[in-house]
């Protein structure tokens, strides 16, 4: 029994010790946290890591190095040159095209006759017109003789009244003697005083008469010559448009365009023909809006035919815009290279200012005037790497534009378009 309970005591027995199950849960805390701190810092690690460098083939980009000095600010713009001296030729009246005599391209004077047209009416009103005017004519030299010799009557008479005023008075002196004397009585003096003051007032009133018959006359000769006058402006009118029927040059040059075809019925007021000078031309530009705001009258600018350049000077600006550009045409003062001819398609470079001692480099595919762009930028310790720089542009010419800041002389920067790159702070070049 003893033995029994000895052997029941010297068994084994769990004994419970807490403080180890906490030690434990505490060791896989610690770890657990210190794994998810190091995952942390990881993906921090690489969310924060810049994307590889994309690597551009070196003879597929544009590069340029900044330099400073001079710079000319121009424009540019395409263009035509056109003729200074143009003139429309319409027809006068509706008719007919009988004979085209002159092929576009011909030297022309001006009496030659490059159409012909055909119009019996107006052969018909000219004829009319003329037989108007005649007959007015005539009816006015009538009309003249026949108030002339009115008037030569009145005269007649006027001179007759005073031929008898003149023997009242001779009368009259001789009667006064008489009734002085008591030859004759006083009656007789008195009535023949009396018939010569009636012969005064005739006289007047036929002078009178005869003032207001002159003026008639005036009047009446005045209005018959105002209707000659618009008869024979008529006939004017109707020779003018019978001797259109042959179509003139008008003016010496080239003839540049024929609109009509023969046989072609025209109406009146269509232009059928068109003739320039082509020793007198000036060009035609189209300037970007954008840059016609430093364009201003009496400019210099310089004309590429393809065949030689032309010196000119801006002569006006167009106040409107069309689709995007606005037209700047230019007085041409050089001497005009072979070939030279309107509707030639030119190119036309207009000096704006000339800017002393500035930072300058080729203008990028994507850089405007007064603008902050970026631009990669090539190491200068490591021409295969290149950085993207914030750069301020300033004014702009032709093929190169001002720098602002973001630049040193010596830069040697990427112009190719890098949109594709736009997330990436740095490329390499092969």
């Amino acid at each position: 029994m003893a033995l029994a309970w000895f052997l029941q005591y010297r068994q084994p027995m769990d004994i419970s010790r807490p403080e180890f199950a906490q030690t434990r849960r505490r060791k896989r805390l610690a770890i657990g946290t210190a794994v998810g701190i190091l995952f942390a810092v990881v993906a921090y690690a690489l969310w924060r890591m810049e994307p590889a460098a994309p690597t551009l083939e070196k003879s597929a980009v544009w590069t340029d190095i900044v330099k400073r000095g001079a710079l000319t600010i121009e424009v540019r713009g395409p263009g035509t040159l056109v003729p200074k001296s143009i003139r429309w030729i319409s027809a006068e009246t509706a008719a007919r095209v009988e004979r085209i005599v002159l092929k576009p391209g011909a030297n022309v004077l001006a009496d030659s006759v490059i159409l012909e047209l055909s119009n019996p009416e107006v052969q018909d009103a000219l004829l009319a017109a003329r037989a108007e005017v005649t007959a007015a004519r005539a009816d006015l030299s009538a009309q003249q003789t026949q108030l002339n010799s009115q008037l030569l009557d009145q005269r007649a008479g006027a001179a007759q009244v005073q031929a008898d005023l003149a023997s009242a008075n001779l009368q009259a002196e001789a009667e006064k003697d008489l009734v002085e004397k008591g030859v004759i009585p006083a009656i007789t003096y008195k009535r023949t005083e009396l018939s010569r003051d009636q012969l005064k007032l005739r006289v007047q009133i036929e002078l009178e008469r005869m003032q207001n018959f002159a003026r008639t006359i005036d009047a009446q000769l005045a209005a018959s010559r105002a209707r000659l006058a618009q008869l024979d402006n008529t006939l004017q009118l109707r020779l003018r448009q019978a001797n259109a029927l042959q179509v003139k040059a008008g003016i010496a040059g080239v003839l540049q365009q024929i609109a009509v075809q023969e046989g072609q019925q025209v109406s009146a007021g269509l232009n059928i023909a068109r003739v320039a000078r082509p020793d007198l031309l000036m060009a035609q530009l189209k300037v970007p809006e954008t840059q016609a705001k430093d364009i201003s009258i009496g400019l210099i600018a310089k004309i590429d035919t393809r065949n030689g350049i032309i010196n000119g000077t801006v002569a006006r600006i167009d106040p409107a815009v069309q689709a995007g550009t606005v037209q700047v045409d230019v007085e041409l003062n050089g001497e005009f290279p072979v070939g030279a001819r309107p509707d030639l398609s030119v190119e036309g470079v207009i000096e704006i200012a000339k800017l002393v001692d500035v930072l300058y480099v080729g203008r990028p595919a994507s850089g405007q005037p007064q603008s902050t762009i970026s631009l990669f930028k090539l190491r200068r310790d490591d021409a295969s790497q290149a950085d993207r720089t914030q750069v301020r542009l300033g004014r702009a010419s032709v093929s190169v534009i001002e720098i602002t800041s973001g630049l040193n002389v010596g830069d040697q920067v990427i112009l190719s378009d890098t949109s594709d790159y736009d997330r990436f702070q740095r490329v390499r070049l092969k």
